[in-house]
């Protein structure tokens, strides 16, 4: 069975739904459990995301409001981690790109299955590809992508 599970989160709407089946699968198979989520380094001011407006910051300081959207994220998991009864050092978040970044630990922890929310796919996101469709695809690991509810 499984040894380490990480739950790859976008901290949106949908969490809440995966997170019980994250919860379940590692109650069941007693895996450690390790929490991440990517941030996307911006180059604009500008970010109307789940984290909100950046407030103030000049043009050329997207490093300082990629620090400010890794402060707030690691508020909003908070919460997630004292409802997965994990520690603080199991949750991640790297800055990169997002499929990429997950690949990367999941290597180099030895992951041996990630979980991550599956948005039903259409149009140019299709052709595109989403974050899901490459982790199932980039990763050496098995892969339960959970179906959002909507």
């Amino acid at each position: 069975m499984y040894q380490h599970i990480l739950f790859a989160t976008e901290l949106n709407n949908t969490k809440s739904h995966i997170e019980n089946k994250v919860k379940e699968l590692q109650q069941l198979t007693k895996a450690k459990l390790s929490v991440i989520h990517v941030i996307e380094p911006i180059p604009e001011v500008y970010y109307g995301g789940i984290y909100g407006v950046v407030p103030n910051l000049d043009a050329t300081d997207s490093v300082s409001a990629t620090r400010l959207l890794e402060e707030r994220a690691k508020e909003q998991l908070k919460p997630l981690a004292k409802s997965l009864g994990i520690k603080a050092q199991s949750l991640h978040i790297p800055i990169g790109r997002i499929s990429e970044e997950i690949l990367a630990f999941a290597d180099s922890k030895k992951v041996d299955l990630i979980i991550t929310g599956s948005h039903g796919v259409h149009g140019l996101q299709l052709l595109l590809g989403s974050t899901a469709n490459a982790i199932l695809h980039g990763a050496k690991c098995d892969v339960l992508a959970v179906r959002c509810r909507s």
